[in-house]
């Protein structure tokens, strides 16, 4: 049987998920890129609530669909700000199965500028 991309991505998100799990102290930031768009998520995994998000969305808006490195890394810097509003400095990053360079490294980049530590 033939391993597709998809396939691929979820046993390696499985992986790291048996690894990595978000805390109060310390939460989980999670990506998820589509082809159109990027989204950010940081997550208390113990009582399971989403915590700070940011997505390509907000900095595009609706209309403007795909997502560059730049989009990226203004998504990741908007995550943190907000994150650093709600009094979370430490996460644990989550890649979630993808490589971690372009826009994955660009997001976690940005929010390493805006004041997150991982």
């Amino acid at each position: 049987m033939a391993v597709t991309r998809e396939s691929r991505r979820l046993r390696i998100k499985r992986h790291i998920r048996n690894k990595i799990s978000g805390t109060a102290d310390q939460p989980r930031l999670s990506v998820f890129r589509s082809n159109s768009r990027i989204y950010a998520q940081i997550i208390d995994d113990e009582k399971g609530h989403t915590l700070v998000s940011a997505s390509s969305i907000d900095i595009n808006g609706k209309d403007k669909k795909g997502v560059n490195v730049e989009t990226a890394k203004q998504v990741g810097q908007a995550l943190a700000e907000k994150a650093t509003t709600s009094g979370i400095t430490k996460v644990v990053f989550d890649r979630n199965g993808y490589l971690y360079h372009g826009k994955v490294k660009a997001l976690a980049d940005g929010a390493r500028e805006g004041g997150l530590q991982f």
